[in-house]
């Protein structure tokens, strides 16, 4: 939806790493529950629609779609998603008893942290 093509690739590359977060989880709940072999029927029975702020995409799409007319809006709306998804992954891996489970969860968080410094710095580098 926005033309500014850096945004557009960092926005892409934080897309592809979020897919790779979920194929962690899968693996860490895989690990977990070993009957479980195929994604589709985990996410099909397991995975939530709701996004890390607790909405569904539809619903965080349609409240925020006033706020994606800009570069600098975008990015405002990705660091505040990438905020949310570093304190769940943070709280979770406090809250979790299982090693494997923890180190999963707190290398998530801590890759969400650096998602923040990189659009951190392209809000800087634009501004």
């Amino acid at each position: 939806m926005i033309p500014d093509v850096e945004v557009k690739k960092v926005i892409g590359k934080l897309v592809q790493i979020e897919e790779k977060h979920k194929d962690r989880l899968f693996a860490l709940y895989q690990s977990l529950e070993p009957a479980t072999h195929e994604r589709a029927v985990f996410e099909e029975r397991i995975v939530s629609d709701v996004m890390e702020g607790g909405f569904t995409g539809e619903e965080f799409l349609e409240k925020n779609r006033p706020l994606l007319d800009t570069a600098e809006n975008l990015l405002g709306l990705a660091m505040m998603l990438e905020a949310q998804a570093l304190d769940l992954y943070t709280r979770y891996a406090q809250k979790v008893e299982d090693v494997q489970s923890r180190s999963v969860l707190h290398n998530i968080a801590e890759e969400e942290k650096a998602h923040l410094a990189t659009l951190g710095a392209l809000v800087e580098a634009r501004g």
